[in-house]
C-alpha cells in the first residue's frame, strides 16, 4: 500500500547549513499496517510524512502509494489518496464553518463537483451517524462553529473527515500533542477505534513511547534521517519504554537526547 524506496532529502545544500533530513529510507507498509515511529527532534519524521503527503519532494528515490508511483505527483491532486491529522486542532478544519459544513467539504473530496446543494437529508443523516461514533454528542450540534470547539473535539473531526475519502494511507503527524492527557486519551482511543473499523493503513509519528508500543502493528525508530530500527507485532508486543532506549544506546552508542520523547 505504501513503498518508499531509498528515498533521500537534502535541506540548504552545499551551504553551512546543510542538513541530510533523509538518508536513503526504505519503508513498505501492507494494507492494513498500522506503523507508529518514534525519535528525538530533528530525526526526519515530519519530513518522511511531507514527502508522503507531496508537500515535499524527494531529491532521489521513489515513493509508491497503492501501488502508483506518486513521487512527481503533487500534493494537492495526492490528497485523494491520503488522509492527514495535525498536530495543531486549528490546522485540519476551517473554524468559521460549521460541523456540518465541513464535513460536506471532506466527504466531497474525492466526488465530482456538480451545482447541487452540498448537504442533502441523506448526508446529514449519514454525518449524524458518523459522528455519534465518537460519543461525543456533536451529532446533536451540526450548526456549531468549529471554531468554538474544544482542540479534543476538533481532532476528533478530523479523524473523521480523513476517513470519508477512504484513503490509501492515513497520517497522524503527532496529532494529541498539542492536547492534555485526558483529551489526548481519548483522541488515541478514537484513532484504535477508527483504524480498526475501516482498516486503515496507517502512519502515525508520535513523542510518546507509550502510545507508539500501545497502537499499531509494527513500530520503527528514526535517528538523523535514518531508520535505525524496525520492530514487527511479535517483537513490540514484548517491548518496553526501556527496552527502546537501551536499543538505541546499543545501535547509537550515546544515550537517546532528552526532549519530548523521554518527557512523554
Amino acid at each position: 500500500m505504501l513503498k518508499l524506496s531509498d528515498v533521500h532529502k537534502i535541506f540548504n545544500e552545499g551551504t553551512v547549513d546543510e542538513k541530510i533530513a533523509l538518508n536513503h529510507i526504505n519503508l513498505s507498509l501492507k494494507k492494513g499496517d498500522f506503523v507508529t515511529i518514534i525519535g528525538s527532534n530533528g530525526a526526519g519524521k515530519s519530513t518522511l510524512m511531507n514527502i508522503i503527503s507531496g508537500l515535499l519532494t524527494p531529491d532521489s528515490g521513489t515513493v509508491f502509494i497503492d501501488g502508483k508511483n506518486v513521487t512527481q505527483i503533487p500534493e494537492y491532486k495526492r490528497s485523494k489518496l491520503i488522509g492527514r491529522v495535525f498536530q495543531d486542532p486549528m490546522s485540519g478544519t476551517a473554524p468559521s464553518m460549521t460541523i456540518e459544513e465541513n464535513l460536506a467539504m471532506a466527504y466531497s473530496r474525492n466526488k465530482k463537483r456538480t451545482l447541487k446543494f452540498g448537504v442533502t437529508s441523506k448526508r446529514r443523516e449519514f454525518f449524524r451517524e458518523s459522528l455519534a461514533t465518537l460519543n461525543l454528542g456533536l451529532e446533536d450540534r451540526l450548526n456549531a462553529k468549529v471554531g468554538l470547539l474544544s482542540g479534543g473535539e476538533r481532532q476528533a473531526i478530523s479523524l473523521l473527515m480523513a476517513t470519508f475519502t477512504e484513503p490509501a494511507i492515513l497520517l497522524l503527524d503527532e496529532h494529541t500533542a498539542a492536547l492534555d492527557p485526558a483529551r489526548a486519551q481519548l483522541i488515541t482511543e478514537i484513532t484504535k477505534d477508527i483504524v480498526e473499523k475501516f482498516e486503515l493503513t496507517t502512519l502515525m509519528v508520535t513523542h510518546n513511547m507509550q502510545q507508539a508500543l500501545d497502537l499499531g502493528n509494527r513500530l520503527i525508530m528514526m535517528d538523523k534521517g535514518q531508520i535505525i530500527l524496525e520492530v514487527n507485532e511479535e517483537e513490540k508486543n514484548d517491548l518496553t519504554i526501556e527496552r527502546l532506549l537501551e536499543e538505541f544506546q546499543r545501535i547509537r552508542g550515546e544515550k537517546m537526547a532528552t526532549d519530548r520523547t523521554l518527557l512523554a
